[in-house]
């Protein structure tokens, strides 16, 4: 990772720790509305266990566990995974569910072939360059089983944030604190590449509002 690249995962990495802390339960108990649809494609397609990367403080990973899923979810934030732990043990979903801290730069901690779903809410559109994105596809490749489904969410380029902010190159702008690598669909498709890509669905989020893509794609 060059220097440049390492510093500002740092930097967002302490910034996603201490909004944390400072603000627990930040985005609420309510699911996002692609992780209600995620659990409807992930039961249709007959997974039974799921793997959440990005978790954060859980709102959706307890979603997937109260659906009857087995989840695996993971975060660099251990302040965001211990709020989903105590969250977990508090809705009598301990069970159900493990956490992992791990940041998605690096490989996943799983075994080949071992998960039926993946899911990630906003996470490949944190400050990750290209090459890392590719990278990070590959290890959700990996663990995912034959026929599996991966269902992510990104900003895209339409987005009002595009362009204003903070330049890091690689189309990711910092507004606010927070860095977006927005997404064009040259790179989704880029992503696609060895899968069937199934939807790719457009919607808005938030007050800006922000502009997102859910995309679905399955292993063959």
């Amino acid at each position: 990772m060059a220097d440049r690249e390492a510093d500002l995962a740092d930097s967002q990495r302490r910034h996603w720790q201490n909004t944390y802390a400072a603000h627990p339960g930040m985005y609420g108990e309510q699911p996002s509305d692609p992780a209600v649809h995620a659990a409807s494609v992930f039961r249709t397609a007959g997974a039974r266990d799921v793997l959440e990367l990005g978790a954060g403080h859980g709102r959706d990973a307890l979603h997937f566990a109260r659906e009857g899923f087995t989840v695996q979810a993971t975060d660099f934030s251990a302040t965001g995974l211990q709020q989903l732990q105590d969250s977990a043990r508090a809705q009598d979903l301990g069970e159900r569910v493990t956490t992992a801290v791990h940041d998605v730069r690096d490989p996943l901690p799983l075994q080949d072939s071992c998960v039926d779903a993946a899911f990630a809410h906003m996470l490949l559109c944190m400050a990750l360059s290209t090459k890392e994105i590719h990278a990070a596809l590959g290890e959700i490749r990996r663990v995912l089983r034959h026929g599996g489904t991966f269902i992510y969410t990104v900003r895209h380029t339409g987005d009002a944030h595009y362009g204003a902010g903070t330049e890091h190159g690689d189309d990711i702008y910092e507004h606010g604190g927070f860095a977006v690598h927005f997404f064009d669909r040259d790179l989704v498709d880029a992503l696609a590449n060895g899968w069937t890509l199934n939807e790719i669905h457009a919607f808005e989020e938030g007050d800006l509002p922000r502009r997102l893509w859910r995309v679905t794609q399955t292993l063959p």
